[in-house]
């Protein structure tokens, strides 16, 4: 498919001003700290995977309207065999499932096929109703509500009978391009067109997000393992929405700008980069102590929380520190108490309601 933005006919075309070189640069040169940063820190980089891993699967599946109590999101990832309640949680266990096998074994999911696209998709369907890795049986269009209520096409997407080919073409053209370009404009790319193609009938926009933290993982851009790329997507839903429409008209007949989107990758990019540097810092300035770890974890809490829930963030660190610096906290009136005994939770008054829900976005 010559309209793929991946394909040779499609990447010969491409030009880049010099201020797009530069940003591709300074990313390239975050990545060329990872290795300094987990050397320096790593006891509290392991706390950032940890609250990573949550913020992923939680951010990840409310993007597409699948909300899940931070709680119940943290006792399925830490208790595989938990009883799950509803679909959403099997939503939940799904994710977490194919995010392991990323975290474990994305230099051995090289290079990357059709196969591994399905894989990923049987992961996060394995808890469902409908089976998943199988490509979409029938057609399917990106449909988006308005304020009014009324619903219009806002993309139509490869017809199934076509899809295996697409699919197909996408893995070979990511496979050349991957060897010829730099992976900051081939990745994002290969996101692009796998999204405009939306293989299956539902659970694109999650796979979508684990093949973006695969690609980068196989590229040795190791940020997706302490800051949560689904996060900062889903803090920016609203843009990544219009981006992605803006880059995806008149996909079908090759001719569409991927600038848009290209720029909002990047920026997802910077801004985790520049958190993680972030937290880093603090740490070699002495302000990344035990007690700073934890002030972080409540600070990033959305609605109550429990005690348990700061705890299964902070696994290195002891209950009666945290019991501590929860006091603290209180103290310095920036959380309040609410309940007794086991049904307490803690509640941060500057951050929105738990469990705010997002409108559900067909198809995505």
């Amino acid at each position: 498919m010559d309209t793929l933005s991946i394909s040779s006919h499609y990447l010969n075309q491409l030009s880049f001003t010099s201020e797009e070189l530069a940003t591709i640069r300074a990313i390239g040169e975050y990545r060329g700290k990872q290795d300094l940063y987990a050397k320096q820190s790593p006891e509290a980089l392991e706390n950032l995977r940890t609250i990573a891993k949550i913020e992923s699967n939680e951010s990840s599946n409310r993007i597409e309207g699948i909300v899940v109590s931070r709680h119940r999101v943290e006792e399925i990832i830490n208790h595989p065999k938990a009883l799950l309640k509803d679909r959403s949680e099997q939503e939940v266990a799904g994710y977490r499932d194919a995010l392991q096998l990323i975290h474990e074994s994305a230099e051995y999911m090289s290079p990357l096929s059709c196969n591994i696209v399905l894989q990923l998709h049987t992961l996060i369907c394995r808890y469902s109703a409908n089976p998943g890795g199988r490509w979409k049986p029938t057609d399917n269009e990106i449909i988006e509500t308005l304020p009014t209520g009324e619903k219009h096409i806002r993309f139509k997407a490869v017809s199934a009978v076509q899809t295996p080919y697409a699919m197909n073409d996408w893995q070979d053209a990511y496979r050349d391009g991957i060897q010829k370009l730099d992976p900051l404009i081939v990745v994002p790319l290969a996101i692009l067109d796998f999204l405009c193609i939306h293989p299956f009938l539902d659970g694109n926009g999650r796979t979508s997000r684990l093949l973006t933290l695969l690609m980068l993982y196989q590229a040795d851009y190791q940020i997706g393992k302490y800051v949560s790329l689904e996060r900062v997507i889903e803090q920016s839903k609203e843009t990544y929405y219009e981006v992605l429409q803006a880059s995806s008209l008149n996909w079908h007949e090759g001719t569409h700008d991927i600038k848009p989107w290209l720029h909002y990758f990047w920026g997802i990019l910077i801004k985790a980069y520049r958190e993680l540097e972030e937290k880093v810092s603090d740490i070699k300035g002495g302000r990344g102590s035990k007690t700073e770890m934890i002030r972080q974890v409540v600070n990033s809490m959305i609605g109550p929380f429990s005690f348990s829930n700061v705890q299964a963030q902070c696994p290195t660190i002891g209950r009666d520190m945290i019991k501590l610096v929860l006091a603290d906290l209180k103290s310095e009136g920036k959380i309040l108490l609410q309940g007794k005994g086991r049904g307490a939770r803690w509640v941060n008054p500057t951050t929105p309601p738990f469990g705010i829900r997002y409108t559900p976005r067909k198809n995505n």
